[in-house]
């Protein structure tokens, strides 16, 4: 059995701000593409116009819920050929999606109890893996607050 993340080819379905520089994107979930909350997907652009020295291939948490048809990264938007590229790529692009992957899930002991720390737009899949606790606290600072990315919680 092979340790290789399964690929796809995806669709940009959408694109909205969430937060001061900070960008969400919505891609077309594959039928077959199962998650659990807290993992992520590597994203490669395909052709891009321009390209950097990082390379065409990014590292993002899924930010949407397994229960959603879209899948969804959010990111701060800093200035790198990746990311001028995907703002501006135009909708229906299509792109390769690589996962999921990553094993970040709050246990299931609700006697015991636990701490996340993040920082930045780190906090995408946060409240998706938190969200299922009767008791949830997450704070931020008010600028990185990415209220486009709020939930109903999940118990």
């Amino acid at each position: 059995m092979s340790n290789e993340p399964t690929t796809h080819l995806v669709k940009v379905k959408n694109r909205f701000p969430v937060a001061e520089r900070t960008m969400a994107f919505q891609f077309e979930k594959p039928a077959n593409f199962i998650f659990r909350a807290g993992q992520w997907i590597d994203i490669t652009l395909l052709n891009p116009a321009e390209t950097d020295a990082e390379g065409d291939v990014r590292e993002f948490s899924v930010a949407s819920a397994p229960y959603e048809d879209v899948l969804m990264v959010a990111t701060r938007m800093r200035d790198t050929a990746f990311k001028r590229e995907l703002a501006k790529m135009p909708l229906n692009t299509e792109l390769k999606i690589a996962g999921p992957g990553g094993d970040l899930a709050l246990h299931n002991d609700p006697a015991r109890t636990a701490v996340f720390l993040a920082g930045g737009i780190g906090v995408t899949s946060k409240p998706i893996s938190l969200s299922r606790n009767k008791r949830c606290d997450v704070c931020m600072r008010p600028e990185e607050a990415a209220s486009g990315l709020d939930r109903e919680p999940i118990y």
